[in-house]
């Protein structure tokens, strides 16, 4: 599957410089006026109550995006499953309920009810519909992108009117040739006509024996998540209709809103008479820029914005009257190389005005490279600089930097309506969330967030007001000298890379990858100039020296690297390009601060047990630890699941075998959910829990029925070998169920998910976990606790198999609506948005037949391949700050596994009395 994808990304590539060129030849007329807009919608908000519902009610007439008309595809999970088909057209989403959902086989004609038209905004939507309003049930944003009719059918109402709409579709997901076709000759007399909808012919398309799109493709594709999970987070709904909280607007930057909105919400008389009363000046000439310090966690609360960190050059762009100069981090007058963005700002609706922002180039998928940017500019492709603003430092002979950084970005987001073009765009941010915001920036490879207090004042120089939490390590480093390539061309074999600290250049390594053929030409050339006799470095260790080329320390690379070593070296470096707007003498090594709030002494083993930020270990020191290599077979054992960690299918695979003795006892013999994530951790994932051909040696099959009765085989495993095996599918989490093979339909488990508020202390849900087990205790029951892997816990208490699922689930509820009732302020066992700030969801929902948990010493798939921990209670109760482990960090941990705290619980043995 992993090969289909690669070719038809490059069909992807092949087919949109073809229809690029075809797309200027037509002319698509379109017709978006907001009386036509609100007759299309009438039926629409008819059937709705937009009080009680999240979905947008439509209230601005929206005009399709220049680049393209959207389409969006939404899995809705209401009253039976079935994806919304949706193209955006004459300002409203045409819509069709798809039953099966779309196919590439051509010879899968797939019926699809047309419905009512949807507001643009209906796009970007992804949540919970209340039960009892229209189409009540969980909506997933499954696929989104552009769409164009097919030469020849540009006349899209002809289509509509006639029954007959082919089109092209640029999805991530959906790509090529398709068609709609109107069934039948009463579809005038029906409210919801039925269509099929096709795929035609074209390099995309699949075979009759390749797994459906739907499957292979099953989760979001904003945010990754799963219908289930969306469906039990009912709290976080990612939702156009505030585009504080939508992630499109977030990660994709899409082009800002239209005048008419932009100028409803900058009509605060409030802040327009605080502009009006601000301090006057002369328009400083430069203002040293206010930078940020590096975090490993994300500040939480509401005080803060979080914005998607730019990989590009910080540029101040100053404009006095029709002049314009685009000044660097120092001041340096760089207008000649982006003379396009300068004469844009030109245009803005100000006489003067200072802005605070990025120069990059923007990739497809919405993300920045700065490697993308310094070919952009050397190779003179101008039209690709793309200028995000993000604060406005002067505006009309008014100093605005004592205004709160909110009020500041209003105002900013009101001088920029003035902008007709998309090189020059608002940077978006969202509020609160900062956590989450940065592990989907992960999941997009971003390179991390920016979190600014909302209330502060721009201050030159770096401070705690602005935070920057990265994905990876990347950083300045100043060369001093290189090596010459192996093949003898000119170029560079690597660099040897450096930085400042007390005065001396500190050796950090050396990288040898990322370079193109002109860049490594164009290195060398520079490096040449800067031959030196001596070593700059302060010291060396003897394998560095060897081979090596001397030049003065005046060059500045950026550099992408995995960590940093025990030796203080980088690993795994790629070089990005060379900065022109730093000063070699201002390169130190970047440290993370303590992370926000108070600071504490802690010990050093709970200084390691609570670091955020995933160091990686080689494949040897994991086997080191381990002792041995799992005797598994693996393809690719070095392809790596997790960039941040470097964690590889080897490392993965002999750390299942050198857990697999604390681990099966809990998942041997039980049916098992896999998670498996074949291109690595922040790549898209998907649940398996039948058998299959592609499963490894020593996993077998349970026989099990659904509700519906239909029975299959579910995987099950019990030996080492087994778990080991699971790094060959890429499985990253570990779900077993509540009950063991031998008797499914009583559970051994009592299972409680502590499921906080990420802006709760964690002392308050090692409280809550203590709360349960003397609830637990008081029922005469022994529980054990462990990690989640995320923010909260997991508390078990074995059980004798008597009782069935419902009696189960019927105790477990029971327990956490007491808690709910003695602490409403606390606890909440639903998760209903508008009650979840600043509250622990009690999830007893694990004691359902067929409902899984994260099994204990498995990893998580996500950024980081955190574990989910055993604990002891006395530890848990000791811990001042949440806990933190990961595979990588095995060597670290490995000696708890002696001391498995829960090691006995297949020895207790105590029942319920029902």
């Amino acid at each position: 599957m992993a090969g289909s994808k690669k070719a038809a990304s490059k069909r992807s590539s092949k087919t949109a410089r073809k229809t690029t060129a075809a797309r200027k030849k037509r002319t698509i007329k379109t017709s978006s006026a907001p009386d036509a807009v609100d007759e299309q919608l009438a039926r629409y908000r008819s059937m709705r109550d937009f009080t009680i519902t999240e979905e947008p009610s439509g209230g601005h007439a929206r005009k399709e995006p220049r680049e393209g008309l959207p389409f969006c595809v939404q899995k809705h999970a209401a009253s039976h499953l079935h994806y919304d088909f949706r193209l955006g057209w004459n300002g409203v989403l045409k819509s069709w309920a798809v039953t099966k959902g779309p196919s590439y086989f051509t010879g899968d004609k797939r019926l699809a009810v047309q419905v009512e038209d949807h507001p643009m905004e209906y796009g970007g939507f992804e949540g919970i519909i209340p039960q009892g309003q229209y189409g009540g049930g969980t909506v997933m944003l499954w696929d989104q992108g552009r769409w164009e009719p097919q030469a020849g059918h540009t006349d899209v109402d002809a289509g509509l009117r006639d029954g007959s709409l082919k089109f092209i579709l640029h999805g991530q997901k959906l790509k090529g040739k398709w068609a709609l076709i109107r069934m039948g000759g009463k579809w005038q007399r029906e409210k919801k006509p039925n269509w099929l909808l096709i795929k035609e012919h074209d390099e995309f398309e699949h075979s009759e024996k390749e797994a459906p799109v739907t499957e292979t493709e099953p989760d979001s594709v904003i945010t990754g998540r799963s219908i289930e999970e969306i469906a039990r987070n009912e709290d976080h709904v990612w939702n156009s209709k505030d585009t504080r909280s939508g992630a499109k607007a977030w990660f994709r930057q899409e082009p800002r809103e239209t005048k008419s909105q932009t100028r409803a919400r900058v009509s605060d008389k409030e802040l327009q008479k605080e502009i009006k009363d601000l301090p006057s000046e002369r328009q400083p000439s430069f203002t040293e820029p206010q930078l940020a310090t590096m975090v490993e966690i994300p500040p939480s609360g509401s005080d803060w914005l979080h914005e998607l960190k730019l990989d590009g050059y910080r540029i101040q762009a100053r404009k006095d009257g029709s002049k314009v100069q685009m000044l660097t981090r120092k001041g340096l007058d760089w207008t000649a190389r982006m003379r396009r963005i300068a004469d844009e700002i030109a245009q803005l609706p100000a006489d003067k005005a200072t802005l605070d922002g990025e120069l990059v180039v923007v990739a497809p998928n919405g993300t920045t490279s700065f490697a993308d940017l310094q070919a952009s500019m050397q190779e003179g492709t101008k039209n690709e600089l793309t200028y995000f603003a993000f604060d406005l430092l002067h505006l009309d002979g008014k100093n605005t930097r004592n205004l709160p950084l909110k009020e500041r970005k209003e105002l900013l987001r009101s001088v920029l309506e003035g902008s007709n073009e998309e090189r020059v765009r608002l940077s978006e941010h969202i509020e609160s969330g900062g956590v989450e915001l940065l592990r989907e920036a992960c999941k997009l490879q971003a390179e991390g967030i920016i979190s600014k207090r909302a209330a502060g004042k721009y201050v030159s120089g770096r401070g705690r007001d602005w935070l920057k939490a990265k994905c990876l390590h990347e950083q300045e480093f100043v060369v001093g000298g290189f090596t010459l390539p192996a093949n003898g061309i000119h170029g560079v074999g690597a660099l040897l890379l450096g930085y400042y600290k007390g005065g001396r250049l500190i050796y950090a390594g050396r990288t040898g990858t990322g370079f193109t053929q002109k860049t490594h030409r164009t290195v060398r050339d520079r490096l040449d100039d800067l031959e030196a006799n001596l070593s700059p470095f302060a010291s060396l260790p003897g394998d560095a020296r060897k081979d090596a080329h001397w030049v003065k320390p005046e060059m500045v690379v950026q550099v992408r690297f995995a960590t940093w070593t025990a030796d203080d070296l980088v690993r795994q470096a790629a070089f990005l390009g060379i900065r022109e707007d730093k000063p070699a003498a201002e390169v130190t090594r970047e440290e993370p601060a303590a992370s926000f709030g108070p600071r504490k002494s802690r010990s050093k083993v709970a200084e390691q047990d609570s670091r955020a930020r995933v160091v990686a270990n080689s494949s040897d020191e994991i086997r080191a630890a381990v002792g041995k290599h799992a005797p598994v077979r693996l393809t690719h054992p070095d392809k790596v699941l997790d960039q941040i960690s470097g964690l590889t299918k080897q490392m993965l695979a002999d750390y299942y075998w050198a857990v697999a003795d604390q681990m099966l006892p809990h998942i041997a013999d039980r049916p098992l959910s896999l998670v498996r994530c074949p291109e690595g951790a922040g790549k898209p994932c998907f649940f398996q829990k039948h058998v299959n051909a592609m499963l490894p040696e020593g996993i077998s099959g349970i026989d099990i029925a659904d509700k519906k009765g239909k029975v299959e085989p579910y995987i099950t495993l019990n030996t080492a070998e087994a778990l080991a095996g699971l790094a060959q599918m890429g499985v990253l989490e570990v779900h077993p169920w509540g009950s063991r093979n031998e008797d499914l339909e009583h559970p051994d488990r009592l299972i409680f998910d502590l499921d906080p508020d990420e802006t709760l202390p964690w002392k308050e849900i090692v409280d809550s976990a203590m709360e349960v087990k003397d609830l637990l205790k008081q029922l005469g029951l022994e529980s054990f606790v462990k990690t989640t892997g995320g923010k909260g816990l997991h508390i078990v208490a074995p059980i004798e198999p008597k009782y069935g699922w419902p009696e189960i689930k019927e105790v477990a509820r029971q327990i956490v609506m007491s808690m709910e009732s003695a602490a409403p302020d606390r606890y909440l066992t639903k998760m209903t948005k508008t009650a979840r700030k600043g509250k622990i969801y009690l999830d007893y929902l694990r004691n359902e037949r067929g409902a899984t948990s994260v099994a204990p010493y498995s990893p998580r798939a996500r950024v980081g391949a955190a574990v989910s921990m055993p604990l002891n209670w006395s530890e848990l109760k000791k811990m001042k700050e949440r806990p933190s482990f990961s595979v990588a960090h095995f060597p670290e941990w490995k000696g708890r596994l002696k001391k498995d705290p829960w090691m006995k619980m297949n020895e207790v043995k105590q029942g319920l009395k029902l």
